[in-house]
């Protein structure tokens, strides 16, 4: 084609058909510059102008450019130029304006016009489109943490790619498949399945999906507490991002995961130093020499890791602004806002937290506003062990912690990720435990679902909230001793109905917390009325006669 032509030829779509399933990356790119003048003087009413948005979506996804430029694309397409695209030209601008709707993170319209291309994919022979389109809802219905549903699409992808022979094309679906089994709790499948792509890929030049790769390396190892592997797979993945785009948003991911993991390393050192300060008094106190200072390279060390993960938030929210991304940007404000609730910092803490919340409920981000209140409700109850505000306020900070936890539970039930909704649970549990609440029961309730929900797959600091769970709930959660001499028939001189009424003096108040302090629920939960409730509860003082 002539480098002065407008006109968009069978020939240079086809080229960059087969660059992108082979993932020719670098050559496809060349092609795409030297037709530049294609895209700055785009004209939707050119034959091809459709087929190559959709195509050009695929490129964008890949590292051309910046996503601005599908979303650009795309709205110069009137209604009455769509009227009259072909259906396979029609069903390519409704892949790029899914695409662009999903760079955006409006999951629910990027589905709706995956939905529609899929719905349709009888009416097509266009075998690569449909697999790409089942690819990238499966992509959205991840970010929306359906990972069952989003699994099925992306297998359905990939088993396309297949087909088509596209094994590179594959590949790149095999790495989402890999995260959802990871997110599932297979972490061995995840790893098998990452091994398989990263041998077909590293022949290619696909820099941004074998970033994506070492990038997963990294947050299984994490999550195994394997820390330094970790981080040299993030640097490694941030690496091989920069040969596409030093400022891609996959950089920012990179290094928000790499500090995160360098608080967690931070936080083992701290322990180091607090137990051996405990170890020199307690060597003190019996009169014995405490064999010398903490070890001053621990300390060091603390403060460099602590100091490398705010530079490392501040370079990745520098990019993620760029673009202006609301996960990337919460989950940014949600590592700033632990590293301030570790250092005792709890107003900065719970500002950037609820920076986190906003962001996220602008885009409908269950995970985020789930995240953001988990940490709410944990810098709540470091509050309320502190004592801060108790003596203008009594219970403030117990009671909005409750609040947190509650509704971190309720969003992270809107997701399939177990591990995060266990979390949730661990905290209720927590909080109900603490110094204002001092509710065993209600905490042993939540540590019974937290086990129901997870596999003792990790090793982070979630694994360590368990088990202060787990020691709080065995040491506090006794049995009634009213209730064990029962168990044993020693009744003492009662009668059976006096028995009757003390054992509703034990369950009812119990029953009245559980169910939210109202007696009509109460009532309808033990089938009594609710007349006999407001009398046992009056009895034992939890509510005051009436007047």
């Amino acid at each position: 084609m002539s480098p002065n032509s407008a006109e968009i030829s069978d020939e240079f779509l086809a080229h960059l058909k087969q660059d992108l399933v082979c993932r020719r990356v670098g050559h496809g790119l060349a092609r795409l510059e030297q037709h530049r003048h294609l895209l700055t003087a785009f004209d939707p009413k050119k034959k091809n102008a459709a087929l190559l948005a959709g195509y050009l979506a695929q490129w964008v996804d890949i590292g051309f450019q910046r996503f601005g430029l599908i979303k650009d694309i795309v709205s110069r397409f009137s209604k009455a130029v769509r009227s009259r695209l072909p259906l396979h030209d029609y069903l390519h601008l409704r892949m790029a304006e899914g695409m662009a709707a999903m760079a955006e993170e409006l999951k629910d319209e990027a589905i709706r016009h995956f939905d529609f291309v899929l719905s349709l994919s009888q009416e097509t022979d266009d075998k690569e489109l449909v697999a790409i389109v089942n690819f990238w809802k499966g992509r959205c219905l991840r970010m929306q943490g359906e990972y069952d549903q989003a699994l099925a699409f992306a297998v359905k992808g990939r088993e396309l790619a297949s087909e088509l022979g596209h094994q590179t094309m594959a590949a790149v679906v095999r790495v989402l498949e890999s995260w959802l089994f990871f997110q599932k709790g297979d972490a061995k499948q995840a790893l098998d399945i990452l091994q398989e792509a990263e041998a077909v890929l590293s022949k290619t030049d696909d820099y941004l999906t074998l970033g994506n790769i070492y990038s997963s390396y990294g947050r299984i190892a994490r999550r195994q507490g394997r820390y330094q592997h970790a981080i040299d797979s993030f640097t490694q993945a941030i690496s091989l991002y920069k040969k596409r785009d030093p400022q891609h948003r996959n950089v920012a991911r990179s290094l928000n995961n790499m500090a995160y993991v360098k608080r967690l390393t931070a936080l083992q050192l701290r322990r180091k130093i607090d137990a051996e300060a405990a170890r020199r008094r307690k060597a003190a106190v019996r009169g014995r020499s405490g064999n010398g200072q903490i070890k001053p390279q621990y300390r060091e060390r603390f403060e460099q890791l602590r100091q490398e993960a705010l530079a490392e938030l501040a370079e990745a929210a520098a990019i993620y602004q760029q673009y202006e991304h609301h996960h990337g940007l919460g989950s940014v404000n949600l590592n700033y806002a632990y590293l301030h609730l570790d250092n005792g910092d709890l107003e900065h803490a719970e500002a950037a937290a609820k920076t986190a919340f906003r962001l996220g409920e602008e885009k409908g981000d269950s995970i985020l506003m789930a995240r953001a209140r988990l940490l709410l409700c944990m810098i709540e109850n470091a509050r309320v062990e502190e004592g801060i505000g108790e003596s203008t306020q009594p219970g403030s900070h117990a009671r909005l912690a409750q609040d947190y936890a509650w509704e971190a539970v309720e969003l992270a039930k809107h997701t399939q990720n177990r591990r995060l909704l266990a979390h949730t649970y661990i905290w209720q549990g927590l909080t109900h435990c603490n110094r204002f609440f001092d509710d065993p029961d209600a905490a042993r309730h939540c540590y019974d679902q937290v086990i129901t929900l997870s596999k003792d797959d990790h090793a982070d600091s979630a694994w360590e909230d368990l088990q202060t769970l787990k020691a709080k709930v065995l040491r506090r959660g006794s049995v009634n001793p009213t209730l064990r001499a029962w168990s044993q028939g020693a009744v003492g001189d009662k009668t059976f109905q006096q028995i009757n009424e003390e054992f509703a003096e034990l369950i009812i108040p119990k029953v009245w917390e559980r169910e939210g302090r109202k007696i009509s629920r109460v009532a309808a939960r033990l089938s009594i009325s609710p007349k006999k409730v407001r009398r046992i509860l009056n009895r034992v003082g939890r509510r005051k006669p009436p007047r």
